[in-house]
């Protein structure tokens, strides 16, 4: 299990909960960090992606992630492949998946209270229920949007649109708790109050 330390959940206004999963609920990134350096070496493209922008584009869909090394490198990689590759790396790496204490104990507790509860996730729906089962949360969320179900990704604010709709709440009364920049901002933009996850403190930089 992983930790963040204290985190303070707002009370009052608060009708929903949307969370996102990678960074968030899972302390998962570090392996897909890891998936996203072997599939792009395998595409010949070794080192293009440093670890700070990685962590920086955090919550978007891979294939979005793609086209912009495309424009930011010169480079005519194939987002599905590089897509398709990445997700075998990672799923290759679920067996050292770890919660984020914290933010699983307050999810419990939501559930517990009887709040409604979505998530919100630029993954898909596939990873993401993989990833839920091996971690041992699939039987936390019944609603979730994933980048299977939207046209636009983070940061745009579609997918917490979505997700409260889903739930029939309105956004200004619903809960973003998020971990990357793409994320908040989606949520920020989707007119939700934000809690922000930091690196579990294991990770942590500086």
């Amino acid at each position: 299990m992983a930790s963040v330390g204290p985190l303070i959940w707002p009370q009052e206004g608060i009708e929903a909960v949307i969370f996102d999963c990678d960074g968030t609920l899972v302390n998962s990134m570090p392996a897909h960090f890891e998936a996203w350096c072997e599939a792009l070496s395998y595409y010949g493209a070794k080192n293009v992606f440093q670890e700070d922008v990685f962590y920086a584009m955090g919550g978007r869909p891979t294939k979005d992630i793609v086209v912009d090394l495309n424009a930011e490198y010169g480079l005519k990689l194939d987002p599905v492949a590089v897509a398709m590759k990445k997700r075998d790396a990672f799923l290759r790496r679920l067996p050292d998946l770890q919660v984020i204490d914290e933010v699983v104990a307050y999810a419990r507790e939501c559930r517990d209270r009887g709040m409604p509860m979505a998530m919100a996730t630029g993954g898909t729906r596939f990873v993401i229920e993989k990833t839920l089962q091996a971690v041992g949360l699939s039987d936390l969320f019944e609603d979730f949007v994933t980048a299977d179900d939207i046209e636009v990704g983070k940061p745009a604010p579609d997918i917490y649109l979505k997700a409260a709709k889903i739930l029939g709440v309105d956004p200004a009364k619903c809960l973003a708790v998020e971990d990357a920049p793409a994320g908040i901002l989606s949520a920020q933009r989707a007119g939700m109050q934000v809690v922000t996850v930091p690196a579990p403190i294991e990770f942590a930089q500086g």
